[in-house]
């Protein structure tokens, strides 16, 4: 009974400042303040302050909110967690697997990319031996690699 007569007479303050607005000739505001006045009104014809005002007093209530609350906190707390590993549990498997499966030959240039190489393990336990390039074979594959920069640079007119 008391919530409903407060809720009234802020709804009647509320009119009475929107009339007095409404005096000023600022009407827009007006009419907002006497939005914001009403709300009060239609809580309490609609029965959500009743409803509320029962809540309010029921521990039951109260150890729910807790618990809803204790929940919260651990899912968050979770995702924490795991947004500072930077990994989900998904995909750490998968690179746990992928690290089991892949092998890179000792002799290799450059490791494999992807899962699935022609290359199996018979092949990676034989390191094949390559000739020892001649200073003149290095200096010609490192102009044709500079050949291949000033092509590019040529054709962006650099």
């Amino acid at each position: 009974m008391l919530a409903e007569t407060i809720c009234s007479a802020a709804s009647a303050a509320g009119l009475g400042i929107a009339a007095v607005t409404a005096y000023r000739k600022r009407f827009l505001t007006a009419t907002r303040i006497a939005a914001y006045s009403l709300v009060p009104v239609g809580l309490v014809l609609t029965g959500v302050v009743e409803w509320v005002a029962g809540i309010a007093f029921k521990p039951s209530v109260w150890l729910g909110f807790g618990v809803l609350g204790l929940s919260w906190l651990l899912f968050m707390t979770t995702r924490a967690v795991e947004r500072r590993s930077g990994t989900t549990r998904a995909e750490r498997k998968a690179a746990r697997a992928a690290g089991r499966n892949e092998a890179v030959a000792p002799a290799a240039s450059a490791p494999s990319l992807g899962a699935g190489g022609t290359a199996g393990p018979a092949a990676a336990a034989k390191p094949q031996a390559q000739p020892k390039p001649k200073k003149k074979q290095e200096a010609a594959a490192a102009g044709d690699d500079f050949s291949d920069i000033e092509a590019i640079l040529k054709k962006h007119g650099i």
